[in-house]
């Protein structure tokens, strides 16, 4: 799940489904436009969900997308990967009420409403149903959010900590083995 303002075009996005492309065609991806409504985005995820049983399946978040991977693991215990996940978006979302823009495509626009930063909250809980199957990717560099915040947040999960790199994880490349590998999926 890609975070806020991104979208499926997103480098890790591409990355992971060219993998699957290539190495493991028998998977079902997925990796849809999110809305901008929290409440709507989980719904939209869920019904994914409904298409496979649900032991079948790992989520994988980035930012905003991190957070709602969490909301996901927390429901029905699937495996998780948070890639600089967010940690308090209702906190760091309501500065961004209004119109905005998509980064990958910016004549793409949508408008961030007030109530989407109480949907927000109304999904924030703590700890985590089942912390050894989470894995949080979390990168020292990160200009967007708190290194430190996110490695409180995630402390009873595994966590792979890259010392440096950005919010993007733009070297997602160099940790794709390391998610893989959480994620029980290796080359055939």
């Amino acid at each position: 799940m890609h975070g806020f303002r991104s979208s499926p075009l997103s480098f890790k996005a591409q990355r992971l489904a060219a993998w699957c492309r290539e190495n493991r065609p028998d998977l079902h991806w997925a990796c849809p436009q999110l809305p901008p409504s929290p409440r709507e985005a989980i719904a939209l995820c869920e019904g994914l969900l409904a298409e496979a049983p649900i032991d079948t399946w790992a989520v994988l978040g980035s930012s905003l997308g991190g957070f709602y991977a969490t909301v996901l693991h927390q429901r029905h215990g699937l495996p998780a990967v948070l890639i600089n996940p967010a940690v308090a978006p209702a906190r760091d979302l309501a500065a961004h009420i209004g119109e905005q823009q998509t980064w990958h495509r910016p004549e793409d626009r949508f408008f961030f409403r007030p109530e989407y930063v109480a949907e927000l909250q109304s999904m924030t809980q703590p700890g985590l149903r089942d912390p050894a199957r989470v894995l949080a990717v979390l990168a020292t560099g990160d200009e967007v959010l708190s290194f430190a915040e996110m490695a409180e947040r995630y402390a009873g999960a595994r966590q792979h900590v890259v010392h440096g790199s950005d919010h993007a994880l733009s070297d997602f490349e160099q940790h794709l083995p390391v998610v893989l590998d959480f994620i029980g999926l290796h080359r055939p």
